[in-house]
């Protein structure tokens, strides 16, 4: 069994726990929050191995992102999860930098109008936060909703998005 390798970044939005492969070439498998509040907060496991120098790409896209110089991610992903989740995952990767989508929304671009709950749940597992932007959807009033980050962190990547791409429009 492949040991995972972890390093821990900090961002404007808290520490973030990066966890990944080395197996055949890097995949990146979680992005997570670190901060004490988040609602799944991430901490290294006892039988991961440190390796900040594995995840040096991952973390310079995240330094262009938070910089506003980059709007999306390229970088080899390997998220577990089931089939529903993965199409939920893929679809919140289509959502354009500086805008919002619905749960939805999210349903009906995954052909599944009437799982909108399950898409709810599926982006609430999501485990590559930030990389696969789960914090771009929104409730159908255009509230915030819970995201695992926390609330203030789900406010302040909106409002970056939003201050770096303004034409896309008013996010919340």
């Amino acid at each position: 069994m492949t040991t995972p390798i972890t390093t821990t970044v900090d961002s404007p939005v808290g520490p973030l726990l990066l966890r990944g492969t080395d197996d055949g070439g890097f995949q990146l498998t979680e992005l997570l929050f670190g901060a004490p509040d988040s609602k799944h907060r991430a901490v290294p496991a006892a039988q991961d191995r440190d390796d900040p120098a594995a995840f040096a790409d991952v973390v310079a896209q995240l330094r262009e992102f938070f910089d506003g110089d980059r709007t999306t991610f390229d970088l080899p992903l390997a998220p577990s999860g089931t089939e529903f989740q993965r199409r939920v995952w893929l679809a919140l990767r289509e959502i354009p930098y500086g805008q919002t989508r619905t749960y939805a929304e999210i349903a009906e671009a995954i052909g599944s109008p009437t799982a909108v709950r399950a898409v709810g749940a599926a982006n609430g597992r999501n485990p590559l936060s930030i990389v696969v932007p789960c914090h771009r959807v929104i409730g159908a009033d255009g509230s915030l909703t819970g995201f695992g980050g926390g609330l203030a962190a789900k406010r302040w990547l909106l409002a970056h998005e939003q201050a770096v791409a303004p034409a896309a429009g008013a996010l919340f």
